[in-house]
């Protein structure tokens, strides 16, 4: 029988988890020092994402709308569904590759995960919660209690340390085991015909922007969608209030592409089939309608023929990582 006291025996456990950077990644933008990962830690977070006591209506957690096998996305719901069916305006963004990012959201409103989550947290669109009532709720549950003594020195349950335990649980949410992945490092994987020629493809149509391993450059653009005169959401705008901004959002990634539908901030398009019919026929002089989307002669959009479609998506497939989707240690059960 152990003689330790109940505070000896929950104390903190500094059991650290170094973040492996995938060899054809970039280096990570996550202030770790801040927040080091531990294995407590990322248990707490991983409690916390998947518990929806969080929220209003004691239902939705943040995994109700980031579910892990569609890449952590609210799939086949257009926009996101927050408490008692509350209906938000932009499409939820999938959650993947976070420690590598320097803006969250469509529009960039946050640059530090740490703070990121408190938006979905307390909109009234989504969770509709306020740090008092869950701190309360996690303070009268022993099992919290215990986690958050071994997770964080002080072992206090406050805002900053549910805000960091999520954190460090979403952090771990790695996705670089794609078959391209495996074709780029040169793991006895080999593209097929079509998924090289659409990659070629890829590289001198999509890459400016989809850029890098990370599948974004990060930058906020107007792609030309056909404004929806009903939301008229302006993107970067909200954010910056500045004209030159209007319209604009995040580059999204393309990694999991192929299970995160539907498409585009406000989900307007189900299939891939739409958003790249869009980009060759779809395209509007909207305002500050990003130039790569202008040719020398004019035209707007991208010009796909129908063979390059079909070989562009065959490659667009192969960004999808069924170990990430799958992962049980990112999984609620």
């Amino acid at each position: 029988m152990s003689c330790q006291s109940e505070e000896e025996q929950y104390a903190y456990i500094p059991a650290s988890v170094a973040l492996q950077t995938p060899l054809n990644f970039p280096n990570t933008t996550y202030n770790f020092d801040s927040n080091p990962l531990t294995e407590k830690g990322i248990e707490l977070g991983k409690k916390l994402f998947y518990d929806g006591n969080l929220s209003a209506d004691g239902i939705v957690s943040c995994g109700f709308c980031h579910v892990q096998s569609y890449g952590f996305t609210h799939h086949g719901h257009t926009v996101s569904h927050g408490v008692f069916d509350r209906i938000g305006t932009r499409n939820t963004p999938a959650l993947q590759n976070l420690a590598f990012q320097n803006s969250f959201m469509w529009d960039g409103v946050s640059h530090n995960l740490d703070l990121n989550s408190i938006i979905p947290i307390t909109a009234e669109v989504e969770m509709d919660a306020n740090f008092n009532d869950i701190n309360s709720y996690l303070q009268a549950k022993p099992s919290y209690v215990n986690l958050f003594k071994q997770a964080f020195p002080s072992g206090e349950i406050s805002t900053e340390n549910v805000l960091k335990a999520l954190s460090q649980f979403m952090l771990t949410f790695v996705s670089a085991n794609s078959k391209y992945d495996k074709v780029i490092r040169n793991e006895a994987e080999n593209f097929t015909n079509d998924e090289q020629q659409g990659y070629v493809i890829f590289q001198q149509k999509c890459a400016s922007c989809h850029a890098t391993e990370l599948f974004s450059d990060q930058t906020f653009r107007n792609n030309g969608l056909p404004i929806n005169p009903n939301v008229n959401d302006e993107g970067r705008f909200k954010v910056t209030e500045l004209n030159t901004d209007r319209y604009k959002f995040k580059v999204p990634s393309l990694r999991n592409i192929a299970v995160t539908a539907p498409y585009m901030h406000d989900g307007r398009f189900l299939n891939l089939d739409a958003v790249l019919e869009f980009y060759n026929s779809g395209v509007q002089n909207t305002t500050n309608l990003d130039p790569l989307l202008i040719s020398s002669t004019g035209r707007l959009g991208i010009s796909l023929f129908i063979d390059e479609k079909q070989k562009l998506k065959a490659f667009l497939n192969t960004l999808t990582d069924s170990d990430f989707l799958s992962n049980p240690k990112l999984s609620e059960f």
